[in-house]
């Protein structure tokens, strides 16, 4: 599950920009400007970020200028009303890497952002092999040789997300927003109680192991 951020001014294109996106089973957090951005990305981990120019406090401009500088090579699709070449020359200057200007045709910045996030190797073909494991994300399938297990959904996607980024350490409140939503009515102890089923289910397998990070949370460690 890939966690799109939406940065926009205009509370009404904020929400058909969310509606969207969850219809094709992203996760989206919403931002008015870019300090605001800025703010979530402190707290949650972003996949890609779909940006306006002009927002008050920090536009699209200096939200991506310091996304840069700071050596962040977050994938970001700019959006905006401003449609002169001088404005998308700005906007890849400072970084983006792609432009589209408004009025948006959905369909299309939707293959856009498949295509950013392919280049980004975050989608790459939906799965994640490591030594002879193969992690089948539309199958929701683990699988080892002859050996096959198929996963409920929740558990799958706590897994796929800990294996997209070996090393990375997430909180469980970070997990929690992301696999079960931040509306949702569970405590962040349903990750404890999922990890522990993760574990016990692939005990034994020497390829991976998610690791406790005493006061942080949880990370994916693989071993080939």
């Amino acid at each position: 599950m890939f966690h799109i951020l939406v940065v926009d001014d205009d509370k009404n294109t904020r929400r058909l920009m969310k509606a969207v996106l969850e219809r094709e089973n992203y996760t989206v957090s919403l931002a008015e400007d870019g300090e605001a951005a800025l703010e979530i990305m402190d707290n949650t981990h972003i996949d890609l970020a779909v940006l306006d120019i002009m927002m008050p406090r920090m536009d699209g401009y200096e939200f991506t200028r310091q996304l840069r500088e700071a050596q962040n090579d977050l994938p970001v699709l700019m959006v905006s009303a401003k449609q002169l070449p001088e404005d998308k020359k700005l906007g890849f200057l400072v970084g983006t890497d792609d432009y589209m200007a408004k009025p948006v045709d959905t369909e299309e910045m939707l293959l856009r952002i498949k295509a950013l996030l392919r280049r980004a190797k975050i989608v790459s073909e939906r799965r994640i092999v490591i030594g002879d494991v193969i992690i089948d994300y539309d199958g929701l399938s683990v699988r080892r040789g002859d050996e096959e297990q198929k996963l409920p959904q929740k558990e799958f996607l706590l897994l796929y997300k800990l294996l997209s980024y070996p090393g990375k350490i997430f909180t469980r409140i970070q997990l929690m927003d992301e696999i079960w939503g931040a509306d949702s009515d569970s405590g962040w102890e349903t990750v404890t109680v999922h990890i522990g089923r993760l574990r016990k289910r692939f005990e034994g397998w020497s390829e991976f192991e998610i690791v406790s990070v005493r006061g942080l949370g949880y990370k994916a460690v693989k071993h080939v």
